[in-house]
């Protein structure tokens, strides 16, 4: 059968190449997967639920009880309630439902760069186009004056990331402002992924939740509660959206996994003192990276002030995916900067969601390889 237009269009991942390459016993600091044990209500929460014959098909929305729990939770950012919140089969699939749900053929996306890579593919997918609009250095915010340059008649939405992957960053109150300044004066809207909300070491969150005039936001619990294989994720939209995301999601699974929703629910009431001790040890090990990858001459890292990733840059005459091959040979798994954009090449991205003893073994390799190719 013959591929579609659309997708036959889109790259297989740059993650996903380099996973391909890497040996069985290499040292993993590729994949944003928390090595955390999940809460164990969430656990008891699944089970329980299983076994009490929650296995059957459920509200397209996902459940009343876990809607209201997550808008309770997130009420702290803005004037929500369980109508402005939909249960997704994980964060991924909340923003392809986003684009789907409203993007045209003919329009176009600005998606950061460096940034996440099903951004781009998604407004694709949709029918519209995509154009990557830059990440200042350092700091990584959002280029206001590129993005400014790139918006068009066609241009129907802006994609932001905070916390950043793969950069880390932090967005900060003036550059949300200033994107909804753009937004409000284009008419255009914001597609915010707060996926990492949960983890922030320097400052605060900066949520879009407030402004759902303006702006939908996907998030989800595969990160905050170490269950990426759930694959359970949510949109916090103004209730007049909502009907189409609900339409959207049925035709896209029905509803969401309903025994995970339990075990989700049950872990909600005590979740803040679990998130507390997963910042304390991702800040642990964001510290630990940082000093050695500054050590090491030819890289710089600012810290990053959330989520879980480090991204250094280098001043070798060499190509990320080249340089990050060169490290897979040598038994650590990396993801090249060029995989998350045009922007982000001269870069590396090392996950930090790995043990302390997989950071130091890891940074070994690293300045063992970038010694050699800087002699």
């Amino acid at each position: 059968m013959k591929v579609s237009k659309r997708l036959d269009s889109i790259p297989m991942s740059g993650i996903r190449k380099i996973f391909d390459l890497a040996g069985p016993n290499s040292i993993n600091l590729g994949l944003g997967e928390p090595d955390l044990d999940p809460p164990a209500e969430a656990i008891e929460g699944m089970y329980q639920a299983a076994l009490n014959h929650k296995n059957k098909y459920g509200p397209t929305a996902g459940v009343p009880e876990l809607r209201d729990a997550v808008a309770k939770r997130f009420s702290k950012y803005a004037d929500i309630d369980a109508g402005n919140i939909m249960i997704t089969p994980s964060g991924s699939t909340a923003l392809l439902e986003i684009t789907q749900s409203f993007i045209d053929p003919g329009d176009e996306v600005l998606v950061p760069s460096p940034g996440f890579v099903i951004y781009g593919p998604h407004a694709v997918l949709a029918g519209g186009s995509y154009k990557e609009y830059r990440l200042t250095e350092g700091d990584f915010q959002p280029d206001i004056d590129d993005i400014q340059s790139l918006i068009t008649k066609k241009t129907k939405m802006i994609v932001v990331n905070t916390p950043s992957n793969p950069t880390g960053g932090v967005m900060t109150k003036e550059a949300k402002k200033a994107l909804l300044d753009i937004a409000e004066d284009k008419d255009v809207y914001i597609l915010a992924d707060e996926v990492y909300e949960p983890f922030v070491y320097e400052g605060e969150h900066v949520s879009f939740m407030d402004r759902l005039d303006r702006a939908v936001v996907a998030s989800g619990f595969s990160k905050m509660m170490a269950v990426t294989g759930w694959r359970l994720g949510f949109i916090c939209a103004d209730k007049s959206d909502m009907d189409a995301l609900i339409k959207m999601q049925y035709h896209v699974c029905a509803n969401p996994n309903m025994p995970c929703q339990y075990g989700v629910l049950e872990a909600m009431p005590n979740i803040e003192p679990y998130l507390n001790r997963s910042r304390e040890i991702y800040r642990k090990r964001r510290d630990l990276i940082t000093k050695r990858i500054n050590d090491i001459d030819g890289m710089e890292l600012i810290p990053p002030k959330g989520a879980f990733y480090a991204f250094p840059s280098f001043d070798m005459d060499i190509a990320s995916a080249d340089l990050a091959g060169m490290l897979i040979k040598n038994g650590l798994i990396c993801t090249p900067g060029s995989a998350f954009g045009k922007y982000g090449e001269g870069h590396l991205r090392f996950s930090y969601a790995a043990s302390e003893e997989k950071i130091s073994a890891g940074m070994d390799i690293l300045e063992d390889t970038v010694r050699k190719i800087r002699k």
